[in-house]
């Protein structure tokens, strides 16, 4: 199994070299993290799940900081292919050496005891590989969504894991957000009435044209590979069936910043069984777009900001829903510990076989914008 490093360095993208070299900037940065004091966790009401990170990109540093909160999670492991990395961030999580490791030498977690689990948060085009890898060693595996590529590699992957008898978990955050479950629970003791219709926008503007999201071969796609999961999963959970069909329609207006087989924005019908319909956007072109909303014969629901990290906004017809705000991250984690620890199972599935629909539904779009014509699920 090739290394991420070896795989990144195979793509020949001047750009990917940066994070694997340490620049005068890079060690500043490392020695800002490695000292800033970290917060104390709370007392746990259980085991404590060991957690090791793998990727300590930009949203691994959100994870990681919110796992300091977390009463029953705890940074044990550290995986990246940059050693000033492990360095700052063993000293910032208190990680030894003894568990700080390459993606070389990552197969040797196996040894280690002090590691249940471990957070993979690297490039979509990795994420197949690095399962499959954490899988052998004997460890539960959470992963970024979407989960991998295509339903193809997701499948491969859930299959692993069940043979190696690994939990294999995708970190769908908005899954455990308060006011998300309380538009759910009402949609399910049928207080919207039938379903008719679900609308989300997912999107913002991109920058960096040279980051990973935009290059094929990283990220499987563009916008629909990032932001636009959330619109497919949304409609699922909020509609509380299986699309049947999906149409598509791609729109691209910038070809140099989103090349062939990168998706600037698109538009995505799907059906369901009841006659439901979801009429979606995935964009990287345009602000302003964080909004579910549901509509049956007897009210509505709206989210808005839908997906965000910060506080959600919910609304229904009776009026607004107010929970208090927590870290999406932290609440994220410690439903990690008692879903792997404790057997616990989550209101809306997080598991392998719920990455895996995604993206059955994601090729479905994608053959749907190529071919012009509606596709069955």
């Amino acid at each position: 199994m090739r290394s991420r490093r070896k795989f990144l360095q195979s793509l020949s993208i001047p750009m990917m070299a940066a994070p694997f070299a340490a620049t005068a900037s890079q060690e500043l940065e490392n020695f800002k993290l490695a000292n800033t004091p970290v917060e104390e966790s709370k007392t746990a009401d259980g085991p404590i799940l060991r957690v090791a990170l793998m990727g300590l990109g930009g949203y691994c540093d959100r994870v990681a900081k919110a796992i300091q909160a977390c009463p029953r999670v705890k940074i044990t492991g550290l995986i990246s292919g940059t050693p000033t990395k492990l360095a700052a961030w063993g000293a910032k999580y208190q990680v030894p050496e003894s568990s700080r490791y390459s993606y070389e030498t990552v197969d040797q977690i196996k040894a280690n005891q002090e590691i249940d689990a471990v957070y993979i948060t690297t490039p979509n085009a990795l994420h197949k590989d690095n399962v499959i890898q954490i899988a052998r060693a004997g460890k539960h595996v959470i992963v970024e969504k979407p989960m991998a590529l295509n339903a193809k590699e997701g499948k491969e992957m859930v299959d692993y894991c069940k043979k190696a008898g690994v939990q294999l978990v995708v970190g769908y955050r908005m899954h455990l957000e308060p006011k998300t479950l309380e538009v759910v629970r009402k949609r399910r003791e049928g207080e919207f009435g039938q379903i008719l219709f679900f609308q989300g926008l997912s999107g913002f503007v991109i920058g960096d044209p040279k980051q990973w999201r935009l290059n094929k071969a990283l990220a499987g796609g563009g916008s629909m590979m990032d932001i636009g999961i959330y619109s497919v999963n949304g409609a699922r959970y909020m509609i509380g069936e299986e699309p049947i069909w999906v149409t598509a329609q791609e729109t691209k207006t910038d070809f140099n910043k989103f090349k062939e087989g990168v998706d600037e924005t698109i538009q995505f019908q799907m059906g369901f069984p009841s006659g439901a319909i979801a009429s979606c956007l995935s964009t990287y072109a345009l602000n302003n777009l964080d909004r579910f909303f549901l509509d049956g014969t007897k009210g509505f629901a709206e989210l808005k900001p839908a997906t965000g990290y910060g506080p959600i906004m919910a609304r229904t017809h009776q009026g607004e829903i107010e929970f208090p705000h927590v870290n999406h991250q932290t609440v994220q984690m410690d439903e990690m510990a008692k879903f792997i620890l404790d057997g616990k199972q989550p209101i809306i599935p997080m598991n392998g076989e719920e990455g895996l629909q995604d993206l059955r539904i994601v090729d479905a779009i994608y053959k749907a914008v190529k071919t012009g014509k509606k596709v069955t699920i």
